[in-house]
């Protein structure tokens, strides 16, 4: 059990960090930093487990009462505050879609077609990521400032489907880009990030069970059978 610990503190930890890792790509379209609260708690959770990993081999290997006692209730914590995540990550997954419908507008009002820029660059890596084009539809570029200042009837190349090497973004040729909007993706896969922490909380609160149960049997039966007791403080037993 103390072994499964060890695997699940790393295991929670680069699910915290896979979460701030892809929230980064995808933050001008989720402007709610509160989201990353459940990452930031499991991250923590993480390295808490690792710690108290150490703590409960000592005290199993030593038959400390104390120590399994302390062990066993750090863990009940720990449990509680997955717990927690797993409520959290459900309202904070609940609310992606409301947040993202609120801000994607006003990103793609911000387009401006140059690398440096953040919002462009988040649109364009969105757009060949999810292979969107626009936030419902390609049509969705007409109604943007860089469409109506560069005045040309095209949409940025990220739109043009991968297998063309020939496709400049003209609306002329509307097969050559992708049909699908980016809005319903981008909420897919933020709910999809979010589910990531929820699963992963849900699966490790399981082995803190695990591993509160195994402590609380080593407990009983140092307080249940003299003989043993006998046996680990060097005693004899008639």
């Amino acid at each position: 059990v103390l072994v499964f610990m060890q695997a699940a503190a790393g295991i929670l930890c680069y699910v915290g960090a896979y979460v701030f890792i892809t929230y980064d790509d995808y933050d001008h379209f989720f402007e709610d930093v509160y989201t990353l609260i459940p990452a930031v708690i499991i991250i923590a959770v993480g390295t808490l487990l690792f710690i108290i990993g150490l703590i409960g081999c000592c005290a199993t290997i030593r038959e400390s009462r104390c120590g399994l006692a302390t062990f066993v209730i750090i863990l009940l914590l720990v449990f509680v505050t997955e717990v927690v995540v797993v409520v959290l990550g459900y309202i904070y997954r609940a609310k992606v879609e409301d947040e993202v419908d609120h801000s994607i507008q006003k990103v793609y009002n911000g387009y401006n077609g140059t690398n440096p820029d953040a919002a462009s660059r988040a649109i364009d890596y969105v757009q060949r990521q999810l292979r969107c084009c626009g936030i419902h539809n390609y049509s969705d570029w007409e109604k943007t400032n860089w469409f109506k200042q560069t005045k040309n009837n095209s949409v940025p190349l990220s739109c043009c489907k991968a297998a063309l090497s020939n496709c400049t973004g003209t609306l002329t040729r509307p097969m050559d880009l992708y049909s699908e909007g980016c809005e319903a993706l981008v909420v897919k896969k933020l709910q999809e990030i979010m589910m990531y922490v929820i699963w992963a909380a849900l699966a490790f609160a399981a082995i803190q069970l695990l591993g509160m149960l195994c402590a609380c049997i080593v407990l009983c039966r140092r307080s249940r059978d003299p003989a043993y007791e006998l046996l680990i403080t060097g005693g004899t037993y008639a």
